[in-house]
């Protein structure tokens, strides 16, 4: 089976150009592991096991496990109201919204990054360069006196402004940086070593460039094109491997209690048909059963897609440094073991 699989990802990154990594781990067996493109164009530098890449909004999870690592500690709860988090002023918020709803998406409170108004992530930093955005505070001007959307947890609406909200949270409950307390309770605890929240002005070595192909054939980089620093939103770099090690950590209860790791993997709001959402981790089901745990990341010169298939035992990451591309050698992945 290892050496279909092998085949078929080596035969759909041949028609996509897919540059990236890919792992794939079946129980203790790895079911497939390769790398194709360069983490560097300019030196050809090639992607390898070890390069780290850009994830986009795919950290959102790791988020989402800090909450709920100081709910266990009893420095919060997953009710207790924005306004008894946070000493900032939101003027048209709704009083009700709750840590629930920020980490659900059902919130209700304008987003920094409205896909249903802009196109083009880009043009966020007209007004504000990118290179000015490395605190989660940074970004409130963007959406902190807007009006709500709609009331709190009447639908699901992605929204990336509720997930600063909750890194300003966490950082306000335990004294921590965002940074500090992700690097120190999970990517340590899960063992992975590769993984940060890197400055994209000082990215360390092994880590890819983000690239842009442009219609004419020619590319650029994405430096100017997304903040200078990931936040609780978005925006941690990894190792394909290391994903699969945060899996491994969730579903031993490494990071939490088997009851507060069943409430973050719960389906708690519908997005639509089988689709649903539990805490920073989109869920698929088919009838009663859960088909899969993912998340995913898009950014210019971004593309990110990890999951875990509970009926399989398969967990698997696939990494990306262009702005597409993840997402079609997931389905070939797929298709290829039946998922």
């Amino acid at each position: 089976m290892k050496n279909s699989i092998d085949q078929q990802i080596i035969l759909a990154q041949r028609e996509s150009q897919f540059s990236g990594s890919i792992f794939v781990k079946q129980g203790k067996s790895t079911l497939a592991e390769c790398s194709f493109g360069y983490a560097n164009r300019s030196e050809e530098l090639s992607n390898i096991a070890d390069t780290r890449y850009g994830i986009a909004s795919g950290c959102k999870i790791f988020t989402a496990v800090a909450v709920s690592q100081l709910v266990e500690a009893g420095k919060l709860y997953f009710d207790q109201k924005l306004k008894d988090c946070l000493s900032y002023n939101f003027p048209y918020f709704d009083e009700s919204i709750t840590i629930h709803h920020l980490l659900t998406h059902t919130s209700g409170i304008p987003d920094y990054f409205d896909e249903e108004i802009m196109e083009d992530f880009e043009e966020l930093w007209i007004d504000k360069p990118m290179y000015h955005m490395r605190k989660l505070e940074d970004f409130l001007p963007f959406f902190q006196e807007g009006k709500m959307k709609f009331n709190p947890g009447e639908r699901f609406h992605y929204n990336n402004a509720g997930y600063i909200l909750l890194g300003l949270i966490i950082e306000q409950a335990s004294g921590l940086s965002f940074q500090q307390y992700i690097e120190k309770n999970i990517f340590e605890k899960a063992g992975m070593k590769s993984s940060g929240y890197f400055a994209m002005d000082a990215l360390p070595k092994n880590t890819a460039l983000g690239y842009i192909d442009k219609a004419d054939g020619t590319w650029k980089t994405n430096i100017y094109s997304i903040p200078v620093q990931g936040g609780a939103d978005g925006g941690a770099f990894i190792t394909a491997a290391d994903m699969v090690l945060f899996w491994e950590a969730l579903l031993d209860n490494t990071f939490l209690s088997e009851k507060t790791t069943s409430a973050l993997l719960y389906p708690h709001v519908q997005e639509q048909d089988d689709d649903y959402y539990g805490y920073g981790v989109c869920i698929k089901k088919s009838g009663n059963n859960i088909k899969k745990y993912h998340v995913m990341g898009y950014d210019p010169g971004v593309s990110f897609h990890s999951a875990y298939y509970p009926a399989q035992q398969i967990k698997l990451a696939v990494c990306s440094n262009k702005s597409k591309g993840a997402f079609a050698m997931l389905k070939v992945i797929e298709q290829t073991q039946e998922l």
